[in-house]
């Protein structure tokens, strides 16, 4: 395994199967796009396998995933624990955005405001996430996920890291978006160019 930071190469060999890992509000999904853009793979919103109407969880959903990930080009976000360790197993990269909490508070936030007078991003299933006053009254306000899982997504990459199981895969680590920047313009660029 070869963890790189936003300067370093990603060698020659093309990327087909790449998930951005990160937490709510680390910008996972406008990578994931973006990478699947500039690397011509598909690109699938991982939350449009999972929810459905009414933030009902779909009951196909885990199957859905793994028959996207048994095709041979992808960008996708880094989610889902029944399914993570196939789509780990499946890459080529895992970029891991490592932003610091505020950041990614900061985000989430100004996220949840601008969904609720419509001008921000749609989630699948037509759901809607609740007011930022419903934060005092929902122990799933969205925020408050945020909060509560920035470590915990931190320690699950670490422990790919750490265990090493998948000695091919190579992780990405970003920390803030000034190196998200650097590392689309930089290494993301030349493997476009060599390609």
């Amino acid at each position: 395994m070869r963890v790189l930071g936003p300067s370093d190469s990603l060698g020659t060999q093309a990327i087909r199967r790449i998930a951005v890992a990160g937490p709510a509000g680390s910008g996972k999904s406008t990578l994931a796009r973006t990478l699947g853009e500039r690397l011509g793979v598909p690109y699938v919103e991982f939350e449009s396998f999972f929810h459905g109407p009414g933030w009902t969880v779909r009951e196909t959903w885990q199957a859905d995933v793994l028959n996207h990930l048994d095709s041979d080009a992808w960008s996708i976000e880094w989610q889902g624990e029944q399914v993570r360790e196939r789509m780990t197993a499946r890459l080529d990269v895992l970029v891991w955005l490592d932003h610091p909490r505020a950041l990614t508070m900061v985000r989430v936030v100004k996220r949840t405001l601008l969904r609720r007078i419509g001008r921000g991003s749609k989630i699948p299933g037509g759901n809607v996430e609740g007011p930022l006053y419903t934060f005092f009254t929902d122990r799933q306000h969205i925020v408050k996920i945020a909060w509560r899982y920035h470590p915990i997504l931190r320690a699950r990459v670490r422990e790919v890291v750490d265990e090493n199981r998948h000695p091919g895969l190579v992780v990405v680590r970003l920390r803030g978006q000034r190196q998200v920047d650097n590392w689309l313009r930089g290494p993301v660029s030349a493997l476009i160019g060599g390609c």
